[in-house]
């Protein structure tokens, strides 16, 4: 069977400087690229999800003039923006899957996403054999948390490396590294 690394919405919105910036976010799209860099041949596959929004409508309530930062957030990865692309220091050459998740409504985890064949995630790891996955990306508190909790949830062996995400908070991704760890993904710290 086949190892992947999930590296979650590395994109200039949620970068510092983006429209819903997380501090260390540029660094993380720095080091995952210098990892991946480390370790040729270490993954079957590299899958890399990015946040796709609609810019013509409030996405399913996840855009509001008036965001909550709970379930409504201000617009952000609106396709076809720069804000939506990866960040310039991940190095996009080494992604073997892209996956867009939103597209009209509110996503979190990779696992809502389809790749640009159209395929549903996980049908596409089914296809290429993936029962063992490494998580890495921004934000540690939502999207990271999201997707790892699904992968596991999908009896796939997870693991999140921590030295390559960033979270919006420190208190919330606290929070979602034990939730995650109690949920039987391996937090490598």
């Amino acid at each position: 069977m086949g190892k992947a690394l999930f590296i979650i919405d590395v994109q200039n919105d949620f970068t510092e400087g983006g429209a819903l910036g997380v501090e260390g976010g540029a660094a993380v799209a720095a080091g995952i690229t210098a990892y991946l860099d480390a370790h040729p041949g270490h993954y079957d596959h590299v899958i890399a999800s990015r946040d796709w929004h609609d810019p013509d409508n409030d996405n399913g309530g996840h855009f509001s003039a008036h965001p909550d930062f709970v379930d409504s957030w201000p617009p952000h990865c609106v396709s076809g923006t720069e804000g939506a692309e990866y960040h310039p220091a991940l190095s996009s050459a080494a992604i073997d899957v892209h996956v867009l998740k939103g597209q009209g409504k509110p996503a979190y985890s990779i696992f809502e996403g389809t790749t640009d064949g159209g395929l549903p995630l996980a049908e596409a790891l089914t296809g290429l054999g993936v029962d063992a996955v490494d998580v890495v990306g921004i934000a540690t508190d939502y999207c990271v948390r999201a997707s790892a909790l699904d992968a596991v949830a999908a009896g796939l062996t997870t693991r999140v490396l921590t030295g390559l995400i960033a979270g919006v908070a420190a208190d919330s991704s606290s929070a979602a590294l034990t939730e995650i760890a109690d949920a039987g993904v391996e937090v490598v710290r």
